[in-house]
């Protein structure tokens, strides 16, 4: 089962995202953590629930799958302004629902007082700090998941 949230507050997506930026805050989030963290945007239309697609982007993207079920969806409707966060199971019972609202609402934060993309990769930082306390990275620390930001219809 999924744990997330979705944000219904709209927000201005102004100018595009800077994948290679939010690449590198990703890298730099699973340093400290075995969490993997992906993003995920979209600029197409869907009659979707929000969060049911969020989840469906979240199984195609195989984050399921990871060793401690342990990934986190940032993920964006750009046409709609809408995001929701989720995380699996192994995160969820550590964290609770106020954590992905707190994501959330920092996301839309510096996305309303500077850009889409520093608001998604502040997004990423808190993720990544705040899981790192439950998930700190292994000696090896294997990146069980791509980095790459991934857009439109993938499921």
């Amino acid at each position: 089962m999924l744990f997330g949230i979705k944000g219904l507050q709209k927000f201005s997506p102004a100018g595009q995202i800077e994948t290679a930026r939010v690449v590198e805050a990703i890298a730099e989030a699973e340093e400290i953590t075995s969490a993997e963290i992906r993003v995920h945007y979209t600029v197409c239309g869907s009659k979707l629930p929000l969060l049911e697609e969020a989840q469906k982007v979240f199984e195609a993207l195989e984050m399921h799958k990871t060793e401690n079920r342990n990934g986190v969806l940032i993920f964006l409707r750009l046409r709609k302004h809408e995001i929701a966060v989720i995380g699996d199971e192994g995160i969820h019972k550590h964290v609770g629902t106020e954590f992905w609202e707190a994501v959330k609402d920092e996301i839309i934060r510096n996305i309303k007082t500077g850009s889409i993309t520093d608001g998604i990769i502040k997004g990423v930082h808190v993720v990544g700090k705040q899981l790192s306390k439950y998930f700190a990275p292994s000696d090896e620390n294997p990146n069980e998941l791509s980095n790459e930001v991934t857009k439109n219809k993938i499921y």
